[in-house]
């Protein structure tokens, strides 16, 4: 892995991490699902535009429309929009927190009902991963936690993490950023659903609330999708997804400078072992490789 691609990996991973900061500006202030929606309208249509700009089709196969709707519905409608509402009565550092554990449930499944071997390592990750979550969630239940919006949540990582392993592989064969775009555009579209039943439009204008959600739809929502394109291309998966371990540091870190959360010792502690956890999951996982 040479330093082009670590410092890609490092953008990455602060822009994956930031987007739960921002999605916490926006939610004080608009609808949860009605401005996500929007979000991955204008993020999908550029993703669409660009792929076409690169020579990419919209003529997949049957395994990437599989991959594309199932993604599109679980990552980007379930979610994200879990978390958008979520974060109306939770700390986004907390979100990045639960959003984070990905990896390691993924790893966690593969080996449960995959029967993946992981390795000691793997193992002694996973453990620690779970150890880290409990020291976090010991602190913040006794500091009084909305357990609503800790489920959504929580629900959101496992719908996640079922479509990581329901379209494992299905998005090979190029097309890459095409797929990315069009499954923005299916999040959109069932995103546009649960906002028509449930919320009705009302919005508090300002500055914040426009920056917010122009970051949140350029930044994390294309610019980080066209990093993770470039660094899987240059180093493959597995190692790419390494820098996964990095969020849940990053994710505290940038809602406590932007946002003034607070960080208490344990929340510290427990941040720590999640990304020890992380990062030996996905050094099993490359031994593995």
């Amino acid at each position: 892995m040479d330093i082009r691609a670590i410092l890609m990996g490092l953008a990455f991973a602060v822009m994956w991490s930031s987007a739960f900061t921002s999605a916490r500006i926006i939610v004080a202030s608009a609808p949860p699902l009605t401005a996500l929606s929007l979000r991955f309208l204008i993020s999908g249509l550029l993703g669409v535009l660009i792929a076409r700009a690169l020579g990419q089709s919209w003529q997949l196969t049957r395994g990437q429309w599989r991959a594309t709707v199932i993604f599109g519905l679980c990552q980007n409608t379930l979610y994200l929009g879990l978390n958008f509402v979520a974060m109306q009565t939770i700390e986004a550092g907390l979100a990045a927190i639960i959003a984070s554990t990905m990896p390691l449930l993924v790893g966690l499944a593969g080996w449960l009902i995959f029967r993946e071997r992981i390795g000691w390592m793997g193992m002694l990750g996973l453990v620690a991963g779970v150890v880290g979550v409990a020291i976090i969630m010991g602190a913040r239940l006794q500091g009084g936690v909305d357990l609503y919006g800790l489920g959504l949540c929580v629900a959101g990582v496992i719908a996640l993490t079922f479509a990581t392993l329901a379209v494992r592989g299905a998005t090979s064969g190029g097309n890459f950023l095409m797929i990315v775009g069009l499954q923005m555009l299916v999040g959109s579209a069932g995103l546009a659903v649960g906002a028509a039943a449930m919320e009705t439009i009302e919005v508090t204008w300002s500055w914040q609330l426009i920056a917010a959600f122009a970051y949140t739809t350029l930044v994390p929502g294309l610019a980080a999708t066209l990093v993770w394109f470039w660094l899987v291309n240059r180093i493959g998966a597995t190692k790419a997804a390494t820098f996964h371990f990095l969020n849940p540091f990053l994710g505290v870190a940038i809602a406590a400078l932007i946002l003034s959360e607070t960080l208490s010792a344990q929340d510290l502690i427990g941040v720590a072992v999640i990304m020890g956890g992380i990062l030996a999951v996905q050094l099993s996982r490359q031994r593995r490789v």
